[in-house]
């Protein structure tokens, strides 16, 4: 294999081996189990995941443009990207030790665990436009999100066959006290550590490493930043996606935070239920993923986002409308369908408006774009289930940050950012 397909293959992996994380316990298994056992009942354990969810959110909103800012002006950035590695695996791992009623120790390793998730995927998303060119960084992207997809779901089926399923759990594990569903979390931290190991072998940092002193390189930071919130009108077009990306992406993170929950709350799917349905969305999302990474090289980053919303939109407005299981079943395969090529059309679209000298920084600002107003789907969700009492009416929040996201992607022109990241304008 040549140099740069082993990079590429070593990268995505790195997306096959993190999904476990967002995959088993963000989405289907664990935040169903606390909302069903270790919460008092499903609608304050609702509440009190969306608390989480968005304390870890506003955290990664603070941390992501300044160690952004910090791994270009030291090159740590594949440091970086081990440290919260290593804190994902430990909180996943820990995750298995709260049972019923220990719901301040249950929040606070998740929370730590997603806060540690989505920092290593600033600086896994930065080596992007290194190791894609502009003709093939929309695959390459699609690459990762159609690995990660398919880890999810390889995942899921050793979850579903090893713990959720069988009379007599693996490794004797009692079904009685929640042991086997806890363990999941066991096979996540197992997962993630074995299959991020090649990108720190094979993938090649290309960030100069820091000559300098750490203290000196955070007050380098602050001068780095400083100047590029000032110089940011010369990126126009980057900063309108960003703002953009902030309102849609609010809503597809409420979907991944809260669609078990959701299923499990609102249509009384059992775990089993769940497994299998997070199986099969993760079929469809890992070949939409993989479709439209070649959409994205022919269309564009921007319309492939556009097409994505349309999607993401009707498969939203079926979930909240409908009362029928078998439409709800419809609505979570076109989730699935369009939720990877928005994501991976997303980064795709930020790798092209990034200048080769700015790659960790500008991702640091793609993951402040994502994060920074991202509470606001988990607390709207929150609280209009609350007030309601109803999980449907919470859930009806999603449409209007993919409708409001999608009118703002209309104006930004992915042409003239493009040209200026490559200092053609």
């Amino acid at each position: 294999m040549s140099g740069n397909k082993k990079e590429i293959l070593s990268w995505s992996l790195y997306d096959f081996a993190n999904s476990t994380f967002t995959t088993l316990i963000v989405t289907f298994i664990y935040a169903t189990y606390f909302t069903k056992v270790i919460a008092l009942d499903e609608i304050s354990g609702t509440a009190l995941w969306s608390r989480a969810v968005t304390i870890a959110a506003f955290s990664v909103a603070l941390l992501s443009p300044f160690l952004g800012a910090l791994a270009d002006q030291g090159g740590y950035r594949k440091h970086f990207l081990f440290f919260f590695t290593a804190v994902c695996v430990i909180a996943s791992a820990m995750l298995y030790f709260p049972v019923k009623g220990e719901v301040l120790f249950a929040l606070f390793w998740f929370a730590v665990g997603n806060i540690a998730f989505e920092m290593g995927g600033v600086f896994y998303n930065a080596f992007l436009p290194e190791i894609a060119s502009e003709k093939n960084i929309g695959r390459v992207s699609g690459y990762g999100w159609g690995l990660g997809y398919i880890g999810g779901l390889l995942a899921m089926f050793v979850a579903m066959i090893g713990f959720v399923n069988p009379e007599v759990p693996w490794f004797g594990l009692s079904k009685e006290t929640g042991q086997n569903i806890r363990a999941t979390n066991l096979l996540v931290a197992c997962w993630f550590s074995l299959f991020s190991i090649p990108i720190f072998i094979f993938v090649k940092d290309k960030s100069k490493p820091g000559k300098v002193k750490v203290m000196e390189s955070v007050k380098a930071t602050f001068t780095q930043l400083k100047y590029t919130f000032v110089e940011l009108k010369k990126y126009r077009e980057t900063m309108k996606f960003l703002v953009a990306r902030l309102v849609y992406n609010d809503g597809l993170v409420t979907v991944f935070a809260f669609g078990g929950i959701y299923a499990a709350g609102t249509f009384k799917f059992t775990f089993q239920e769940i497994m299998i349905f997070g199986i099969i969305l993760n079929v469809a999302a890992g070949l939409g993923a993989l479709a439209m990474g070649f959409l994205d090289d022919y269309l564009g980053g921007k319309k492939t986002i556009i097409v994505s919303l349309l999607g993401l939109i009707t498969a939203a407005a079926i979930a909240v409308l409908t009362t029928n299981k078998s439409m709800f079943w419809l609505a979570g395969i076109l989730v699935g369908i369009f939720a990877g090529p928005n994501q991976s059309a997303s980064r795709s679209l930020m790798g092209r408006f990034t200048p080769s000298s700015k790659q960790n920084e500008f991702f640091g600002f793609f993951a402040f774009s994502g994060k920074f107003t991202v509470f606001l789907g988990p607390l709207i969700l929150g609280i209009l289930t609350s007030a309601f009492n109803s999980q449907r009416a919470g859930m009806s929040v999603v449409i209007a940050f993919f409708l409001i996201g999608g009118m703002l992607l209309l104006a930004v022109n992915d042409k003239e950012g493009i040209k200026v990241a490559n200092g053609e304008a």
